[in-house]
């Protein structure tokens, strides 16, 4: 299994995510520059968080439109594992493989903190190994993460099962409080309707090695190991 991750220019957690496939999950991935895509050889690829483009025009909209994009379309019509972390699910909702609009957090503020995320869908490429309802705890980093779409397209999503993760308090609880963004219906993360394009704003990078969480936790470390255990059942 080999995994793809883009890079794009201001990609910043590119490295951070190839170190927890190379060295934490122990599977075979890759930089891929965007202007160079090569994906035939690739299993899975990963849209990883950052500033693409410095965010100018809007979060992640140039960026859908990098060469590296036309075969990450590709893939994801064939029912590879797509994953775009952040700024990914940004460039995903962009380029319109994953539905909504992601807007400047009510706070009108970057928001850099720990959230309390819930696993709604275990049926994607990249929840495969979770508990319907597993609470996870991972950071949040970004201006632009608070998703929308009109009221026809949420009950779509919610009809189809493509509410993969939101926001909620320490009893599993949706609030205002526990919305670090003002994300509608809490929501978190998304996938298409197959389930093997999925993106979310919290960063499971971020969260795979208990140095790095407060909760001495690895809780994000499951989505990557999910990825693999659906390639290798696929």
């Amino acid at each position: 299994m080999k995994v793809a991750i883009a890079v794009f220019p201001g990609s910043n957690c590119d490295r951070d995510t190839l170190h927890v496939l190379r060295n934490v999950v122990k599977t075979d991935a890759d930089l891929l520059w965007h202007r160079e895509p090569d994906l035939d050889r690739y299993d899975a690829v990963i849209l990883p968080g950052g500033f693409s483009y410095g965010d100018y025009l809007r979060a992640g909209v140039i960026g859908a439109f990098s060469p590296i994009l036309k075969q990450v379309r590709e893939m994801a019509r064939e029912g590879k594992p797509v994953l775009g972390i952040c700024n990914g699910f940004q460039i995903l909702v962009e380029s319109g493989l994953l539905p909504g609009a992601l807007m400047t957090n009510l706070s009108l503020k970057f928001v850099c903190k720990w959230a309390i995320v819930k696993v709604e869908s275990s049926r994607t490429a990249f929840t495969g190994l979770f508990e319907e309802g597993a609470l996870l705890n991972m950071p949040v980093a970004h201006q632009q993460g608070r998703f929308f779409i009109d009221e026809k397209e949420l009950k779509r999503l919610v009809d189809n099962d493509q509410i993969v993760f939101s926001y909620s308090d320490a009893a599993g609880r949706k609030s205002e409080e526990a919305n670090p963004n003002g994300s509608l219906a809490n929501i978190a993360g998304i996938c298409n309707r197959e389930g093997n394009v999925v993106g979310l704003m919290p960063h499971p990078e971020r969260a795979s090695e208990p140095i790095l969480s407060p909760f001495q936790s690895q809780d994000g470390l499951l989505i990557f190991r999910s990825m693999l255990n659906h390639l290798k059942n696929a």
